[in-house]
């Protein structure tokens, strides 16, 4: 038999300024973010499949009869997308972490969304955090962002991009009302002063 190099030798060989194949593939596996839980893999895809627009649960698999880490049955993975993103569960106990060192970050239309996710993320026992970031019950991180203030940041007159940015760094939920009204203050205007208070529920 004749021995032949494997797939990801000869794709390490070939000119690297050749045109790529397309993948368009849906099929394709891509590089899922692999998320580590407890026993909580099927409550967590639910709840993230049910929250984000255009998503869904694509394959659930399961422990067979000897396994360390869950009862015989009991899921072992979920295979979930979140809009384009691509996602496993993995429920492998209680050896792993989650920690906002790594986050998911969903970019909201409007203010209605922004406050729709943050609510529905936060029952059961998450956390608020800073500037857009929170933590869910599970202990997962995200970052609730609306469009808005990436056009507000990235206004070209530098004072106002300051502004915005100093205002988002004293909130929590990101209010972009708030946002837009610091653009348009006045430099030393009370809506550019330093306040502990945190956005609330209206």
């Amino acid at each position: 038999m004749q021995w032949r190099e494997p797939r990801h030798v000869l794709a390490a060989r070939r000119d690297p300024t050749a045109p790529q194949e397309p993948r368009d593939d849906p099929d394709l596996p891509g590089v899922p973010t692999c998320l580590w839980f407890d026993t909580e893999a099927g409550t967590a895809a639910r709840l993230y499949t049910s929250l984000v627009p255009d998503s869904e649960i694509r394959q659930i698999s399961h422990y067979g009869s000897e396994n360390e880490h869950g009862e015989t049955g009991s899921v072992l993975q979920v295979e979930f997308r979140l809009g384009t993103q691509q996602f496993v569960a993995l429920n492998g106990g209680p050896i792993f972490r989650h920690s906002p060192a790594a986050s998911i970050q969903v970019f909201c239309p409007d203010q209605v969304e922004v406050d729709r996710l943050w609510y529905r993320l936060l029952e059961g026992g998450g956390e608020e955090s800073q500037c857009g970031w929170l933590t869910d019950r599970f202990g997962l991180s995200w970052q609730i962002i609306p469009t808005r203030l990436g056009e507000l940041a990235g206004d070209p007159d530098p004072e106002r991009a300051s502004r915005v940015i100093a205002a988002m760094l004293q909130m929590r939920k990101l209010d972009i009302a708030a946002l837009e009204a610091a653009a348009d203050a006045p430099a030393n205007s009370p809506a550019n002063s330093p306040t502990d208070a945190p956005t609330t529920q209206a």
